[in-house]
């Protein structure tokens, strides 16, 4: 379990105060959203209940080539070039034409943050103070309340994760939310495995990530009532390695809408996560950028933030029919007769097919965003 480098008891001063722009959230997508703000000249705080690294939520792996984009690449402790399926009936591997890398979570935060100049200070989100009213100058201030006082900004960013804090949460397990656990036992490991065992876990997967000297091995179920501590330790004695180290979450997997009541929401508090792969570093850093570069377009000038809310939702909104499409094949995958999964995946396998589905399954959330002109993002030509 990580050991908690927080503040504590008299340690935890009052925070009060008034930013330009305020990140609720210091993993992947509010440390994407300070990284774009940059050198603007936004006074901008991002606050988190944990250290910037001190949290690690996820099984940390990600398009190699985004990594390179962001210049994450001194945080990658393997990267792997193909995909590895086990079913009842037969074992697929997949030669992929791209790569993914596992990554050290504290590492990658830092390297993140590193790019940023934005203040820190660690305190809870607890919700939105009262409503201020306009003076005419601007748009009205938004205030968030934490554990340790309440902070003021008229921009304001929802990184806080599948909660959505400051806007219309979600309960599980009565949610579109899938179920994820992993441990994390030391060993070694070539290969990126997927096990689609009903066996392993009736709706959803298996998985064994390599990250250099560990091992991330967990299941996700897409059936939040379905739990997956059990099936975790048993994948893992499947592998003989001790269930140590555990860590999960949940994980939605329905797009939210990006904006509501003045503020932005980016990565799981917007359903960001990519519904079938759970797939949500990746699609945290594209909004990450999307939504920070709205911002700054506001703080420098360029544009008011009622434009900027709504050229943000559009984007977010563009993407829709994609993850419609992915949480179809969710529903689907489960209802596969097991004796014709391992055939399929077989079929699947053809380099040809690979390719074709790959590199659309990438190109939902390309790495391009990140290589283009810091301006705001439009809305992206129907694929």
């Amino acid at each position: 379990m990580p050991v908690r480098k927080t503040k504590r008891g008299a340690e935890r001063t009052p925070l009060g105060g008034e930013w330009d722009v305020i990140v609720c959230g210091a993993s992947f997508a509010g440390l994407t959203v300070a990284r774009e703000l940059s050198g603007s000249p936004a006074r901008v705080l991002v606050l988190d209940r944990y250290e910037i690294g001190e949290r690690q939520t996820s099984a940390c792996a990600a398009p190699t080539v985004w990594l390179e984009a962001l210049g994450l690449s001194a945080s990658i402790r393997q990267t792997f070039g193909d995909l590895v399926f086990h079913t009842p009936h037969g074992h697929t591997r997949m030669r992929l034409p791209w790569t993914f890398s596992t990554f050290d979570y504290p590492e990658l935060c830092g390297l993140l943050w590193s790019q940023a100049d934005a203040e820190f200070e660690t305190a809870k989100v607890e919700g939105r103070a009262k409503a201020a009213a306009a003076n005419g100058a601007g748009a009205a201030p938004v205030s968030i309340v934490t554990d340790r006082g309440v902070v003021t900004a008229p921009l304001v960013v929802d990184a806080l994760g599948w909660r959505r804090i400051l806007g219309d949460g979600y309960q599980p397990p009565d949610a579109p939310l899938s179920r994820g656990l992993e441990v994390h036992p030391g060993g070694s490991g070539v290969d990126l495995e997927l096990w689609i065992e009903r066996a392993v876990v009736p709706a959803g997967y298996g998985w064994s990530f390599p990250a250099g000297d560990e091992l991330r091995v967990g299941v996700g179920s897409f059936d939040p009532r379905h739990h997956v501590r059990e099936p975790t330790v048993e994948l893992a004695a499947r592998l003989e390695l001790p269930a140590e180290g555990y860590q999960g979450n949940w994980i939605p997997h329905r797009l939210r809408d990006a904006v509501e009541s003045d503020v932005f929401f980016c990565g799981d508090s917007a359903g960001h996560c990519l519904p079938t792969t759970a797939e949500g570093i990746r699609p945290a850093f594209y909004f990450g950028v999307a939504c920070g570069r709205e911002i700054r377009s506001v703080v420098e000038g360029r544009s008011s933030r009622d434009a900027a809310l709504v050229r943000y939702g559009a984007f977010n909104d563009s993407h829709r029919w994609k993850y419609e499409s992915m949480l179809r094949v969710q529903k689907l995958v489960p209802r596969v007769p097991p004796r014709i999964l391992g055939p399929a995946l077989k079929a699947m396998s053809a380099e040809r097919f690979v390719r074709w589905s790959f590199n659309h399954y990438l190109g939902i959330c390309a790495p391009a965003i990140a290589a283009s002109a810091p301006e705001p993002i439009a809305e992206p030509a129907p694929a």
